[in-house]
């Protein structure tokens, strides 16, 4: 697997949909040059299957979800990730995450350690079914108006909608944050996954059950 890095100013003047990736495409934002690089570097030997880790600097800290939806429509490849600078890949970790993705599934959360399953806090999905999510928001990856939190329940909800989530436990991407237990949630993230929620997130979760999942 191989790396590639950008500043989010160089990503913003690309034309949309040209950088052109065979497979797999996963999308690291970082402000810490030297925790992306680790953490790259281990997921492209560890990757055990063709792609590209994207790095992307985020001197601006516009945010997690900004620069995934600017990369998301810089690109194509038919599987898109994001994960974060900190994080430790296991062996085997994207060949593991597409086969359990197979055919049928559209969204994978890695183990990161933390939700079990859960919530896909680091992810994978199949672009085609990524881009029908949010039409009304230019195909964007993640819901626009987050910043930094909930984006990524707010897309596992969807998954797990429509029946297309899966978890391999195998397929690890850990997050090594030592503060993570004691840091706080953006609170206007969690302003907007509460009014989300309230809306079933524009009609498309209806299950009682998802909706009480995650608070």
């Amino acid at each position: 697997m191989h790396i590639q890095y950008c500043t989010y100013a160089e990503l913003r003047d690309l034309a949309p949909g040209s950088m052109a990736v065979d497979g797999t495409l996963m999308v690291m934002p970082f402000t810490n040059a030297e925790l992306a690089n680790q953490a790259a570097r281990l997921m492209s030997e560890r990757a055990d299957t063709p792609g590209l880790i994207w790095a992307i600097l985020d001197a601006q800290k516009v945010g997690f979800v900004q620069v995934v939806n600017a990369a998301f429509a810089a690109s194509k490849s038919t599987w898109f990730g994001y994960v974060a600078q900190d994080a430790y890949a296991g062996r085997r970790w994207l060949a593991l995450a597409l086969e359990a993705l197979g055919d049928r599934k559209d969204l994978l959360g890695f183990n990161d350690g933390k939700w079990a399953g859960a919530l896909a806090a680091f992810g994978i999905a199949r672009r085609s079914w990524a881009q029908q999510n949010y039409p009304e928001q230019n195909q964007c990856f993640f819901y626009p108006q987050y910043a930094r939190h909930y984006a990524d329940a707010e897309l596992t909800l969807l998954a797990l909608q429509a029946g297309v989530y899966v978890y391999e436990p195998n397929s690890i991407l850990v997050e090594v944050d030592w503060d993570k237990d004691h840091a706080s949630v953006d609170t206007h993230d969690r302003t907007v996954f509460a009014q989300r929620k309230a809306q079933h997130f524009d009609g498309k979760v209806t299950q009682a059950v998802l909706l009480d999942l995650i608070a």
